[in-house]
């Protein structure tokens, strides 16, 4: 029996050497917290002081903000895909909200041209991070942006939907939500969402105005309801919340007139009020060039490739051969034109204005909290983005070292 004893002893203290040098099969890596990137179109920086966005103030609170600069032009389009790209828009070839591309003869790109939206030429120029990220094996999902809606590279989202500007706030929210109730291997890993009722409310009555305040405070209402939901499911997330421009109050007494120095029938446009992109008419370039470029009272104008270097525009050939700036606050338009409504808010002026400076609001594991950023550019949102997600980004105008102090890590 002390033999018996003796040799099953052994065996025990040779069973727990084994156990103490045999190393612990190893954790599975944590799964990457959601990323969500949020874009509140319009959203000036300084509404976030207005004390009608709680939940936004919240979140600000918890992680980073601060003022974005956007773009040039600081335009819908252009932005939106410069914050998704990280390379701005003379790069990313959307260089306007409406534009030709001599390589597409014969279509005119707008927001309301549904064919050439979802056309991927258009968008080709630029990778976005969902693309990236799809390629890299992680599910993406997108309720409206820019972009979203077209097989970019060959590659769409995992889930999209087809923008629709009647869709209420909250239903935009639940979409998101929606998705998150797939079974776990469906689940998106990066997620966008797009609100667009404060860029209309400032269009139609100005920046400073109650309906602004009222649209402001519906999408910070939907934030909460974004937060709530997640909270609910259990579901960790960094969200990003973004604006692609500012807005600025035109009126009535601030207008310059195109027609003051080139006629009628000399050329057509395809934007006019805050910037104009001019087509002179075949056989009336000289006339049209030497009548506008330069500077006017209110407005300046460049030959394309010859704008100011700081702005980062005019050498894409999507650019029109004209490109004219009016002075912030001022609107470029004809005599006989009828302006939307010149007491309300534009945007697409200079991006230094303090006008177009865009929200900036980050939280989450990610983040560090009570952090206040100086202004730095949209496209340093991208490289954040792609650390966020957990790709690798491509070449890009960012900076991730102007975010870094917003970072936990």
């Amino acid at each position: 029996m002390s033999r018996i004893l003796a040799i099953a002893s052994g065996l025990a203290l040779l069973l727990l050497a084994a156990c103490a040098t045999t190393p612990a099969p190893p954790r599975a890596a944590a799964e990457r917290p959601l990323t969500i990137l949020v874009s509140i179109d319009a959203f000036r920086a300084d509404y976030l002081d207005r004390g009608v966005t709680p939940n936004l103030s919240r979140l600000a609170a918890e992680g980073a903000h601060g003022a974005m600069r956007p773009s040039f032009p600081s335009k819908t389009f252009p932005n939106h895909y410069a914050i998704v790209t990280g390379l701005r828009p003379d790069r990313n070839g959307i260089v306007a909200n409406n534009m030709t591309d001599p390589a597409i003869p014969g279509v005119v790109f707008s927001m309301s041209n549904e064919a050439a939206v979802v056309d991927a030429r258009w968008w080709n120029e630029a990778e976005p991070i969902w693309v990236t990220a799809e390629r890299a094996g992680k599910v993406t999902g997108t309720e409206f942006w820019p972009g979203s809606e077209a097989a970019i590279q060959g590659v769409r989202p995992h889930y999209f939907t087809h923008f629709n500007m009647a869709t209420p706030s909250n239903d935009r929210v639940d979409q998101v939500l929606a998705w998150l109730d797939k079974p776990p291997a469906e689940r998106p890993r990066f997620e966008t969402l797009y609100f667009d009722i404060v860029d209309a409310a400032g269009h139609a009555y100005g920046p400073d105005s109650k309906e602004v305040n009222q649209a402001a405070a519906t999408v910070d209402a939907a934030i909460g309801r974004l937060v709530d939901g997640l909270k609910a499911r259990g579901i960790v997330a960094n969200i990003v919340v973004v604006a692609d421009h500012g807005m600025a109050a035109v009126s009535a007494s601030r207008r310059v007139f195109i027609d003051d120095y080139v006629p009628k029938g000399a050329y057509h446009t395809l934007d006019m009020g805050p910037i104009g992109t001019i087509y002179p008419e075949p056989g009336r370039e000289a006339e049209v060039k030497a009548a506008l470029v330069g500077s006017h009272p209110h407005l300046e104008c460049w030959e394309r490739g010859r704008l100011p270097e700081r702005l980062h525009y005019g050498h894409n050939p999507r650019t029109a051969p004209i490109f004219c700036l009016p002075q912030t606050g001022w609107v470029l338009t004809t005599h006989d034109a009828h302006a939307r409504n010149p007491e309300g808010g534009e945007h697409g002026y200079d991006n230094a204005s303090p006008e177009m400076a865009a929200v900036f609001v980050a939280a989450g594991p990610a983040f560090r909290h009570g952090v206040t950023l100086p202004t730095f550019d949209n496209v340093d949102v991208y490289p954040l983005l792609a650390k966020l997600v957990g790709v690798a980004p491509r070449p890009n105008d960012g900076k991730l070292t102007d975010l870094a102090p917003a970072l936990a890590r």
